[in-house]
């Protein structure tokens, strides 16, 4: 067996194709969509994470801007730039490049970021909401993830689904959805006993814990669909991901690469969710005139 890839960056582009036409609409009722990404330091990932960003939200001719602070920046300086920008009404969507700077306090800033433009949906409002399963907007990773296995028809409904990793950004959301779309769920992690014997089980296997080629083929139910979110940089400079995809891929049903697979998701549902929240502020305006 030799499994079909899931081709995030093609499906990718089809949706930001989609994107151009939506951001049109929205720019003829007044609400151009619009993006703020606020990034701390001088980490050279996550300055190509947001020029990624940036470049992504030009090209569906969206409103962006790239707001960049040394990473000696006072914290209450950072949050008032996010206060002011919470109160612009050229901006719907606020995301905050992670990690930040050690000396920061993240859920503090994250908390800072207005409810209602919390693209990335890490605000405590809106994780409260998605775990109950009306949410107003969905992590961007999880997001995508779901959409890549729906895209292939692949059905999460009565599947065994196995999630390698706990974080609040990928590894917990992910769970809720998976358990949402009726897949049973098992979250793995650093504590878990006999790893394998869990992943083994899998129908749709999710890693997501940053560490290079942690998954084998001996860990793969022959099959499963294997979801390969992380992304690690090796000595060599070369990107691998937490699956040892080339032996996994001799196993799995559906494997994604990376880089190619998770990743231009990520950015796409990015784009959606602030397109996502120019809708509702123009349905808001129009509501208010109306009145």
């Amino acid at each position: 067996m030799t499994a079909s890839i899931l081709d995030g960056k093609a499906i990718a582009q089809r949706l930001r194709a989609q994107f151009r036409d939506q951001v049109a609409a929205l720019a003829a009722r007044g609400q151009r969509p619009g993006l703020a990404v606020v990034l701390v330091g001088e980490n050279p990932a996550s300055q190509v994470y947001v020029r990624n960003k940036v470049a992504a939200c030009e090209e569906a001719g969206m409103f962006s801007e790239n707001i960049v602070l040394p990473a000696s920046t006072d914290p209450a300086r950072v949050i008032e730039r996010i206060e002011a920008l919470n109160r612009d009404p050229r901006i719907h969507g606020i995301l905050v490049q992670l990690p930040l700077p050690r000396q920061y306090d993240e859920a503090a800033v994250l908390a800072a970021v207005s409810a209602q433009k919390d693209v990335d949906g890490f605000h405590t409002e809106n994780v409260g909401a998605l775990a109950l399963g009306n949410p107003r907007f969905i992590p961007c990773t999880p997001k995508g993830v779901m959409v890549l296995l729906q895209s292939a028809g692949i059905q999460s409904r009565g599947s065994d689904a196995v999630i390698v990793g706990r974080s609040n950004i990928v590894g917990r959301p992910m769970a809720r959805l998976l358990l949402t779309a009726d897949a049973t769920v098992t979250v793995c992690h650093s504590r878990t006993r006999d790893l394998a014997s869990h992943t083994r089980r899998a129908d749709i296997l999710v890693a997501a814990v940053g560490r290079p080629a942690m998954i084998t083929a001996d860990m793969v139910k022959p099959g499963a669909v294997v979801i390969d979110v992380g992304i690690n940089r090796l000595a060599n400079g070369k990107l691998c991901g937490d699956v040892d995809f080339a032996s996994v891929r001799a196993v799995a049903s559906w494997i994604t690469p990376v880089p190619g697979g998770v990743g231009p998701m990520t950015i796409a549902m990015l784009l959606a969710n602030t397109i996502e929240a120019a809708q509702q502020a123009a349905e808001q305006s129009e509501r208010f005139l109306g009145d």
